[in-house]
């Protein structure tokens, strides 16, 4: 156990170093930050002096030195825009988008794994077809288009839920719902999958032979073997909430990562994009280490060696 935490800890170093480095790159090949800093009017000497305040005059090879310098000792330099480090910025936004992130996937669990179960327990059933319908159209619709549709029904015409902000509960139901509507689709129509192909296994025959009723057969043999592929696609779909779910935040103006990085792209804020991308890829690293664990306990075949 220990072997394999030094090992994957090791492999995180390195993912993270290639994540930062390719950050680095890409945003530096868009063009020169400076100037958004300064109004379309300036002089010459103002742009250069702003430059050379924010270090942007010196060579890239320096500046990226310097940026790993400051990633190992965990600072991501100051945001450009509000002038505040950048990892503080992110840590306050954080809270919003695990909220959020949380009771999307709660949503879609809780309404996905027993709609996947029924439409493979009653399969070629109209039941089965009315699931399977609705995780279609949950995969077809925009969730944009899906989140403005909540906002007029809910919002403006009932006045039954707020449509913008963060506060209360109340403010959470519309974007965890659009947000939760694409997973739970995508949950539901593998759930029924995996599950079809465990019922044709001989251990289901077996259980039925000894007199198990269907419900026992099902939920503690069935979902238990096919429990593995459903939690990775949880532990994926999980790490790209965390990433902020950026057009349903924007849609909702919810005060998340998402949108607060959309918006330090569009300003050309380096420090914040950087910390924003570093984070989230730490997040997937964490997400992917706790699924390999759980893999464990659902499967006693699988070894950490």
């Amino acid at each position: 156990m220990l072997q394999f935490l030094a090992r994957r800890l090791g492999y995180a170093v390195i993912v993270l170093w290639g994540v930062s480095t390719i950050t680095f790159v890409l945003l530096h090949l868009t063009g020169d930050p400076t100037l958004a800093l300064v109004p379309l009017n300036a002089t010459p000497q103002a742009i250069a002096t702003i430059r050379q305040a924010w270090g942007f005059d010196q060579p890239l090879l320096v500046q990226y030195v310097r940026f790993l310098a400051a990633v190992a000792q965990g600072s991501f330099g100051t945001s450009t825009r509000h002038r505040r480090p950048a990892m503080d910025l992110i840590v306050e936004r954080m809270p919003a988008t695990l909220e959020l992130a949380f009771t999307s996937m709660l949503v879609a669990v809780l309404a996905a794994v027993p709609a996947g179960i029924v439409a493979a327990v009653r399969r070629n059933t109209p039941l089965e077809t009315v699931t399977m319908s609705g995780a279609l159209l949950g995969l077809s619709i925009p969730t944009f288009w899906l989140g403005i549709m909540l906002i007029l029904l809910f919002g403006v015409a009932l006045r039954w839920l707020p449509v913008s902000g963060r506060g209360t509960p109340a403010h959470l139901v519309l974007p965890a719902v659009a947000t939760g509507m694409f997973v739970m689709a995508q949950i539901a129509r593998l759930v029924r999958s995996t599950v079809l192909e465990q019922l044709k296994q001989d251990y289901v025959r077996t259980a039925r032979a000894k007199g198990l009723i269907e419900r026992v057969v099902t939920y503690k043999h069935v979902l238990r073997n096919a429990a593995i592929p459903i939690v990775t696609l949880i532990g994926l779909q999980f790490g790209e909430l965390l990433g902020g779910a950026v057009i349903i935040e924007w849609v909702f103006a919810w005060p998340g990562v998402g949108r607060f990085a959309l918006q330090a792209v569009l300003n050309r804020d380096f420090a914040v994009v950087q910390a924003t991308v570093c984070v989230v890829a730490l997040g997937f690293l964490l997400i992917n280490l706790l699924v390999d664990i759980i893999y464990a306990q659902l499967d006693p075949k699988i070894r950490f060696a």
